[in-house]
């Protein structure tokens, strides 16, 4: 849709800190999971019935590949999502585009 980088990675840092401040409301059904550290978001990976969930680090987030995905995942299931946000992917590819980026 035309989304630039900094659109996208401003779209995503509205979700956190929004899932951030429900979690600090005490939802207890909407919080931020414990292995989900300063610094790191939870992302889902899912392609038909492959499900994965991956911890990742705020730095991918200037990683040409991953900010594809979340175009992609915007296109399919919006930035309004409730928790972890979920990228339109095998797991096996989110995962290849995470190690390449090291």
């Amino acid at each position: 849709n035309g989304c630039g980088e900094e659109d996208v990675a401003e779209r995503l840092s509205f979700l956190l800190a929004r899932n951030r401040a429900i979690a600090d409301d005490d939802d207890e059904e909407l919080m931020v999971a414990e292995d989900v550290k300063e610094g790191n978001f939870a992302v889902f990976a899912v392609k038909g019935e492959e499900t994965q969930r991956f911890v990742v680090e705020l730095r991918y987030l200037t990683n040409p590949q991953f900010l594809r995905l979340l175009e992609l995942a915007e296109e399919e299931y919006g930035f309004n999502q409730n928790g972890a946000l979920k990228v339109p992917c095998r797991p096996q590819e989110l995962h290849r585009i995470l190690q390449d980026w090291c």
